[in-house]
């Protein structure tokens, strides 16, 4: 089947090309012009066809990536196309084109330029098919999550009736002050923040600390997420290496100097996808540099429990105000748990109160009281104790299989904790052809472009240990993706 074909365009292209040639009045007809060209193309072709890349027909016509953009939302509008994120626009099925079909093209024009590209975020949170195993994701599997000794303390919370009175708006004052003895250092409950869960602590971060358009530095590679909320706060991100002992603080300091960025984002403890820690002397160093360069430094301490050592967070060290530190529950308990909180001080502290308070007043208080009921509770720490000897148990025999099976993708380190395991791929290994090798083969990983915010600087793939039901699960995942390696290499 050709992807596209190009000869023989007729005589509504050939007209509609000299008239773009010719003449571009506005940028409104430009976008029209090039949709008509397209929308002929399309009617063409067969369904499943691929219409020319973005970059062919900008070249062929001379016109810019928005609005190659916007006329191809158009036609996708109009369920003509569909376009498929690093893949491009593919022909619809004809079903789709109806002539009375609503027309929602005019939105394309009305919501302008900036795109929120939630793929890398969903293809993390997407469940997996029926009999495929998952080697991606980052929550607890069923028989590891404390499900009826949550159940059982949400029964016991819902039934004191100020469960359902409205809560503080910066939270019940008991779990901020949890949260605070976790974080450690000189903080207290009245510098915590309670939020819907991690990813919505970096969104409300993001947006507090810094002004769209302006550059955020990230470690690289770092948590898709994170780079998504970035972008979704219009926000530009910025990579900021890291090695084996983390982030590097002679780069970061002239990463400061050169993007003038007031913000640096980090995992210090068990760094998605690496898992990296960040040493002592490198946390000081860290907080040196940004307190020279007169910015914060989100602290994302994701992995606090996913390890039995974790170490002092950087806000512990800080007096100055410089880190505005995350703590979520939901890695260590559910996804459903969707509660964290945010601790900053100063005027940074008032503009996150006051960016949630407008956004979503606050977080239900029935699950406030859930979670104070649970950690306060003997279970807790009997969860913790079964996790962290869980994790140790996956973590080794993941290493072990890919020993056996896969010599040849070597992991970045053994982490002393935590979900993940990054796997550096031999240099000519396609790593999207091996992702898509390896779904077919049923088994999922995550591919290492997503979490980079430039070019990423070899094929890489992110392997969980977490999310398979048990260890033959685990050790089956492996030996799909073995064969999977073998046919790609």
């Amino acid at each position: 089947m050709p992807v596209c074909r190009t000869s023989g365009s007729g005589t509504a292209t050939r007209k509609a090309t000299v008239a773009l040639s010719s003449s571009f009045m506005d940028n409104d007809s430009s976008i029209a012009q090039i949709a008509a060209i397209l929308r002929e193309e399309a009617a063409r072709l067969r369904p499943g066809d691929r219409l020319p890349s973005s970059r062919e027909i900008m070249r062929r016509h001379g016109v810019s990536p928005v609005t190659v953009s916007r006329a191809l939302g158009q036609l996708a509008a109009e369920g003509r196309v569909v376009t498929r994120p690093g893949s491009g626009a593919f022909v619809a099925t004809r079903r789709e084109w109806t002539a009375d079909a609503a027309d929602f093209s005019w939105q394309t024009v009305a919501l302008g330029d900036r795109v929120i590209d939630e793929e890398p975020v969903a293809a993390l949170l997407r469940v997996a098919p029926e009999g495929a195993v998952p080697l991606t994701g980052g929550y607890l599997p069923m028989g590891l999550r404390p499900d009826r000794q949550l159940a059982a303390a949400g029964a016991r919370a819902v039934r004191r009736p100020e469960a359902w009175a409205m809560p503080p708006l910066n939270g019940l004052g008991e779990l901020r002050g949890w949260f605070a003895a976790q974080a450690g250092g000189e903080v207290t409950g009245n510098d915590a923040l309670i939020v819907s869960g991690g990813q919505a602590a970096l969104s409300h971060a993001f947006r507090a600390l810094a002004a769209p358009g302006t550059q955020v530095l990230v470690e690289t590679p770092t948590y898709p997420g994170a780079l998504a909320a970035a972008k979704a706060a219009g926000l530009r991100a910025t990579a900021v290496p890291i090695d084996r002992d983390g982030v590097r603080p002679d780069l970061l300091a002239e990463a400061f100097a050169v993007s003038g960025a007031r913000v640096f984002f980090c995992q210090p403890t068990l760094q998605n996808p690496t898992g990296v820690t960040l040493g002592h002397e490198r946390r000081r160093q860290v907080l040196e540099v940004a307190r020279a360069a007169g910015a914060f430094v989100i602290e994302d301490d994701y992995a606090h429990h996913l390890t039995e050592q974790a170490p002092p967070s950087l806000l512990s060290m800080d007096a100055h105000g410089t880190v505005v530190h995350i703590h979520s529950l939901t890695k260590i308990l559910s996804p459903s748990m969707r509660l964290a909180a945010v601790i900053a001080r100063g005027p940074a502290a008032h503009r996150l109160r006051a960016g949630q308070l407008v956004e979503s007043f606050f977080v239900a208080r029935p699950l406030q009281e859930t979670a104070l009921e649970f950690v306060g509770s003997p279970a807790w720490q009997r969860h913790l104790a079964a996790v962290h000897a869980e994790i140790a148990t996956r973590r080794d025999a993941l290493a072990a299989a890919l020993a056996a099976r896969m010599p040849q993708a070597e992991p970045y380190l053994l982490p002393n904790g935590g979900m993940h395991l990054w796997l550096r791929l031999p240099p000519q290994t396609d790593e999207r052809a091996l992702v898509e090798a390896a779904k077919r083969n049923g088994v999922l990983v995550s591919p290492g472009r997503i979490y980079y915010p430039s070019e990423p600087p070899g094929p890489r793939i992110r392997v969980t240990h977490i999310a398979a039901a048990n260890l033959t699960e685990l050790a089956e995942g492996v030996r799909r993706l073995a064969q999977a390696l073998d046919a790609c290499g």
